[in-house]
């Protein structure tokens, strides 16, 4: 499915039972499963071309009541769904409503067109035309179920509407032979239900997979932030997303002061330990849709987004007092970490990902050559005393 689309998710209690997947399965990956049942235009009028031309024929033949009521009801049917489906295709970018429950409707109503028609052909006797017909209602019934197998319910639903009124019909043809309907149909059904449902399951075994790959490439393995090409994506989509518009964006890069004391005198388990208790503290301050990155060693930074010089510079601030918090080791020993941080604002006329890092680097090490324990942006700098931050505490300064 084409990235970037949103489609709604069904509101009605019979189309959300249909395009049920299990209750295990995440609501990002409900959501591309729903968004799978749309596919494309050319793909979508591969049936509708296929159905109007089968009724269209048959009409043309024996220009009957029901044959005629079957072709307006596939030409009204193939207006109205081409229609909903362009509207869905040009607002789900947008993430606007996309008429998911009318669009489902609309398929079990297509189906059941199919149905009809078939069922007409074998109560009128018309051979040529049943055989048309019923070619075309198989061919349509495995584009069904290989088309619509995020949704194995709808699938279900849509062959036994497409394929159920062969069985009727051939109750009214006087034939014998046409009893083997009552057997082929049923199997069929059962058949492409249980395939549609293992389809399905492959499809999100599949989808899982790729999320928990994608989230391993992304993530730091130590603290579970973003690693570098977490925080890149990430940077490359604030920058790209907000050009043009007057919001800022924050890029604080943070390094701790002196760190590789901690490894060399408690060991590397305590410095881990240090660095993913930073890690929780950092995320703990930040809303959901900030990001937090550990880009290697004892490296951090953080992006912010509607956020200003003066709000940074007073969100670093918070992040060097939550640093100088003792943190205890596992055998007892209570530890305090420096830190240093850079902050580089990106604004409307400053939307490099790369000129962003580069300014907050730059700032960050004039933070150091200040003594660190401060944050700098801008030229403008804000200082926090250790002192009044651990006070009186018998604490084992990392500095």
């Amino acid at each position: 499915m084409e990235t970037g689309l949103k489609f709604s998710s069904p509101k009605w209690r019979l189309t959300r039972w249909l395009t049920h997947s299990g209750p295990d399965t995440p609501a990002d990956i409900r959501a591309a499963l729903i968004a799978s049942l749309f596919g494309t235009l050319p793909i979508f009028a591969g049936g509708v071309i296929n159905t109007l031309m089968i009724s269209g024929v048959v009409t043309w033949r024996r220009p009957e009541p029901l044959y005629i009521s079957w072709l307006l009801l596939e030409v009204v049917l193939a207006i109205v769904r081409v229609t909903i489906l362009r509207a869905a295709l040009r607002a789900a970018p947008k993430g606007g409503n996309t008429h998911t429950d009318l669009y489902i409707l609309l398929a079990l109503l297509w189906a059941f067109s199919v149905g009809y028609g078939v069922f007409i052909t074998f109560i009128n006797g018309d051979w040529l035309a049943a055989t048309l017909a019923g070619i075309s209602c198989g061919a349509m019934a495995g584009g069904i179920c290989f088309r619509n197998y995020g949704a194995p319910r709808l699938v279900a639903a849509m062959i036994f509407l497409s394929l159920g009124p062969m069985c009727l019909g051939a109750l009214f043809t006087g034939e014998i032979v046409t009893a083997i309907v009552f057997i082929q149909i049923p199997f069929y059904l059962v058949s492409m239900t249980i395939a549609s449902h293992r389809l399905n399951r492959i499809l999100v075994s599949t989808m899982l997979a790729e999320r928990a790959s994608e989230r391993r490439a992304n993530e730091d393995a130590l603290t579970g932030l973003a690693n570098r090409t977490g925080l890149q994506v990430a940077l490359e989509r604030v920058c790209a997303s907000a050009r043009g518009h007057d919001s800022d964006a924050a890029l604080l890069y943070m390094d701790m002061d002196d760190f590789k004391r901690i490894n060399d005198t408690y060991g590397h388990a305590a410095g881990d330990l240090v660095l993913t208790t930073i890690a929780r503290r950092m995320r703990a301050m930040l809303r959901v849709d900030d990001v937090a990155a550990r880009i290697g060693g004892d490296e951090f930074i953080v992006l912010v987004t509607g956020i200003d010089a003066t709000a940074a510079l007073r969100l670093g601030e918070h992040l060097l007092l939550d640093a100088l918090q003792p943190i205890a080791l596992a055998d007892g020993t209570r530890v305090i970490v420096g830190m240093s941080i850079g902050i580089s604002i990106i604004s409307a006329g400053n939307r490099n990902p790369q000129a962003a890092l580069d300014s907050a680097d730059a700032a960050l090490y004039r933070a150091k050559a200040r003594g660190g324990r401060c944050c700098e942006v801008d030229g403008g700098a804000a200082r926090v005393d250790e002192a009044t931050v651990a006070g009186g505490d018998s604490a084992t300064a990392a500095a």
